[in-house]
């Protein structure tokens, strides 16, 4: 089961803590977690060390290194794409070590998934940075992604829809409340509709031609079958629907006004149906160098944005809620909150006798 507002992340605000590998940190902090999550588009850090309801937030880093470009016509991971991403995964090894990380899981999905070299790929990241990848199905990405979401959840729904709009896939999920107000996750689907995917395969080359309109047509097909499935979903005043991922949290800063993204604004905040409708209608009108020009796109999300659009606005059109929540936080803190948990539930259980010296499961690494 997936608790509901009780499984909160905070940023952390204060001065970072140096530690060494097997220390405590000066101010005495607990030994500190990392995650890694590369994506068909990103790849992003996250280390922190653990509270006493979640976790603090010590390092982070994300790189748009787009492993999946070309992938869906050539079907392998191109050299180019893979050296930005060994580039990026090179930095995030060197900040997990100097950090002095106790434990590291680090997960690569879509472009690694379908990729026919992607397995090598995986062995060359191993060799090469020290960090031990592990492909994730799209089933333990949402599942994951929903973990990490769980501090948005409303008491007054009756059901939850998570969808996380990546580069090569999009994840939705649907979570029922049970008793004492827990939420169980109930149905899931993985759909290849991920932002450079659709870009690559609708986009043409004019500064306007975005195929925004090709790209909701695929996007509907796609979600056609997830969307039968859930009839039993009919009051939209007891359902809450929360976007995570890079187009969503982008156009909460859009329709904000940010001079800059800051995630302290924008996630957990809401985005009226009105205000998304808004939104996209600009953005479509907008050239790719218009959209570049926008301080909370820029120029590496210039030709993705309306991909990502599209697909939210499928998502909206099938259920009209008043509102929907934005997360800035997904599949690290997924991972990162397991980690956490599940080394608690260790320690419990060995308190008064000698605890194991074998890691927890669920697939942590020791840092590289």
């Amino acid at each position: 089961m997936i608790k509901d507002a009780r499984n909160g992340v905070s940023p952390d605000t204060s001065k970072k803590t140096r530690t060494r590998r097997g220390t405590r940190g000066k101010t005495g902090s607990s030994k500190l977690y990392a995650a890694i999550d590369l994506g068909t588009n990103n790849c992003r850090l996250l280390i922190v060390e653990a509270t006493r309801n979640s976790f603090r937030v010590r390092d982070s880093f994300s790189r748009i290194v787009r492993l999946g470009e070309g992938l869906d016509k050539d079907g392998i991971l191109s050299e180019g794409a893979m050296s930005r991403t060994l580039s990026a995964l090179s930095i995030c090894a060197s900040k997990i070590r100097k950090a002095g990380v106790a434990r590291v899981r680090c997960v690569a999905t879509e472009a690694c998934r379908n990729a026919e070299n992607g397995e090598n790929f995986i062995k060359r990241v191993r060799e090469e940075t020290g960090l031990r990848l592990e492909i994730i199905d799209g089933a333990a990405e949402a599942e994951l992604a929903t973990v990490g979401c769980g501090s948005l959840f409303e008491n007054h729904a009756d059901h939850i829809i998570v969808f996380d709009i990546g580069g090569g896939s999009t994840e939705i999920m649907r979570l029922d409340k049970e008793t004492k107000g827990f939420f169980k996750l109930a149905d899931v689907a993985s759909v290849p509709i991920g932002v450079v995917r659709l870009a690559e395969r609708f986009g043409g080359p004019g500064p306007h031609d975005h195929g925004y309109n090709e790209m909701v047509g695929e996007a509907r097909v796609q979600l056609l079958e997830f969307f039968a499935r859930q009839s039993m979903i009919t009051d939209m005043n007891k359902l809450q629907i929360i976007g995570t991922s890079g187009t969503v949290t982008t156009l909460a800063a859009v329709q904000l006004g940010l001079a800059k993204y800051d995630r302290n604004v924008v996630d957990g905040c809401k985005i009226t149906a009105s205000d998304v409708r808004r939104v996209i209608d600009d953005l479509r009108e907008k050239s790719r160098d218009e959209l570049a020009a926008n301080p909370c796109i820029g120029k590496q999300r210039a030709d993705l944005v309306l991909a990502g659009c599209a697909v939210l606005d499928v998502i909206h059109q099938h259920w009209a809620v008043d509102a929907f929540s934005v997360a800035d936080r997904g599949l690290r803190e997924g991972i990162l909150l397991r980690m956490i948990r599940r080394d608690r539930r260790r320690a419990r259980r060995g308190r008064g006798r000698r605890a194991s010296a074998s890691p927890a499961s669920d697939a942590a690494q020791p840092a590289p």
